[in-house]
């Protein structure tokens, strides 16, 4: 399948379904849930195939498709808000709807903002941020950018994992310390160009979270913000649930007193095809970081990247419960630092 019919394909079919949820419920709810969890893990097991890197003449440009994923998150996000907070659908409808958008906010459209910070072009990198600060999470633009690609699988980087840290030990670490460190850098970042606090992006950050929050209370009146609160933390956790399992307790060696270059050797790679496209290759980790300009079609599996045991979604929820995390995880880390 061309590259960009299996990137469309996977990441453009749940958006009917979680709209017609939203304006209808029944069926749709659960075949928008369906199809983001059971399908996709399915065709991750069932069909056993890794497709190439796109060429340029498969698929000249990702910005239409991520234009398109980038305003069909603020649509979804409203409607969900709307319908859970008028009335418009069921308790357990509401439910479902909920964690649906929630999985697809968190799989798809972080994958999609996160690919969107890093364009050169000012619109889509835009885009992208404000697609996190709708997500009242716009200090990763900051802090991924300016400190966790510097930093990665080092002390200093608040998103990796260390070995042995459990997961919901790391989410308050993760979240405060990269809040912290991209202030800091943004800060540092203006102070050389003589520039004061309200040029600093978190000011927009902090406001347009607030106002996200306004608009969601407008939309479906208190219901409707509690609503709006649900989704985004729930899409949060995923985004720190990816960075947890891709740089799980991997470190850069010190020489010289300096932390060695990143390598494929710092990033968990995973194979599975169609999680990979619903999330726009984010699975295809370590090449991200070595060439983090790199559109999304393009990236490569490493051959010397550490390769996950199951698909990042899987492991992902196996993350969940940090005892059988550590049992799984603890000695393949153990293998590669020998």
């Amino acid at each position: 399948m061309p590259a960009l019919a299996l990137f469309s394909f996977a990441t453009l079919i749940p958006l009917p379904l979680l709209l017609a949820g939203a304006f209808w419920g029944g069926v749709w709810v659960w075949l928008a849930l369906f199809y983001i969890s059971v399908f996709t893990y399915l065709m991750d097991q069932l069909v056993r195939i890794v497709p190439a890197a796109a060429q340029d003449r498969e698929f000249p440009s990702a910005d239409p498709l991520s234009i398109v994923l980038a305003l069909a998150h603020f649509v979804l996000l409203g409607l969900a808000v709307w319908s859970i907070g008028t009335g418009q659908i069921g308790l357990w409808q509401s439910i479902g709807l909920i964690i649906a958008t929630g999985l697809y906010l968190g799989q798809v459209s972080n994958s999609n903002a996160h690919e969107l910070i890093h364009k050169g072009a000012r619109p889509l990198n835009m885009l992208g941020r404000w697609i996190y600060i709708s997500q009242l999470y716009g200090h990763h633009t900051s802090a991924h950018v300016l400190i966790h690609h510097r930093l990665v699988a080092t002390p200093d980087d608040p998103a990796t994992a260390r070995l042995g840290e459990g997961y919901w030990s790391y989410v308050p670490r993760a979240w405060l310390d990269a809040f912290r460190k991209g202030y800091r850098a943004e800060k540092a970042r203006l102070d050389r160009v003589g520039r004061g606090l309200w040029h600093n992006p978190y000011v927009t950050y902090v406001a347009g979270g607030l106002g996200f929050c306004v608009a969601a209370a407008l939309l479906g009146g208190p219901l409707g913000l509690l609503t709006y609160l649900v989704i985004v933390v729930y899409a949060q956790g995923q985004l720190m649930l990816s960075d947890y399992v891709q740089h799980y307790g991997l470190t850069r060696r010190i020489i010289n007193g300096k932390p060695e270059p990143v390598g494929p050797q710092h990033s968990w790679d995973a194979p599975q095809w169609f999680s990979s496209a619903l999330m726009l290759n984010a699975p295809r980790h370590a090449d991200h970081h070595a060439h983090p300009a790199r559109p999304f079609p393009e990236l490569q599996l490493h051959a010397d990247a550490p390769r996950l045991p199951r698909s990042l979604p899987a492991m992902a929820s196996l993350a969940l419960f940090p005892p059988l995390w550590r049992r799984v995880m603890d000695r393949r880390v153990a293998r590669l630092t020998a």
